[in-house]
């Protein structure tokens, strides 16, 4: 349980300090990014092995890259 615990609280601290360089991506770009984090902290949750993770950042990404282009085309 501290494993997890430790492992969340890196993802938390690697995923806002990637946030704060992320000024110059467009809003596309900052919604991969942003899905494949979420997809990653639930991948993890979920399934609590790599391969869980990695289906998870990977599908959270495809799905914030499309939501957000989407958004973007309807403005």
């Amino acid at each position: 349980m501290k494993r997890k615990k430790t492992l969340m609280l890196c993802i938390l601290v690697s995923c806002i300090v990637f946030f704060s360089a992320c000024a110059d991506m467009t809003p596309t770009q900052k919604g991969a990014v942003g899905g494949a984090a979420i997809g990653a902290v639930a991948g993890q949750i979920i399934g609590g092995n790599t391969a869980g993770t990695l289906i998870g950042a990977g599908a959270g990404a495809l799905g914030g890259a499309l939501l957000n282009d989407a958004m973007d085309k309807k403005k």
